[in-house]
């Protein structure tokens, strides 16, 4: 797995958590009691499923 910076981290979950608030499939099997947008995210991300890419210049 890449090594984030917490900037680029922050950027992608909060740009899935954005994906799903305006109804985005999850791409991991949501566990119960998870009804907020950021905290799935960071669960997709924890598991390396968020298919976005970091392009560094």
């Amino acid at each position: 797995m890449i090594e984030y910076t917490k900037f680029e981290k922050a950027r992608i979950v909060g740009a899935r958590a954005l994906q799903l608030a305006y109804g985005a499939p999850p791409l991991i099997k949501v566990p119960e009691g998870i009804i907020n947008a950021i905290d799935l995210a960071k669960l997709e991300f924890d598991k390396d499923v968020i298919p976005i890419t970091v392009i560094r210049d």
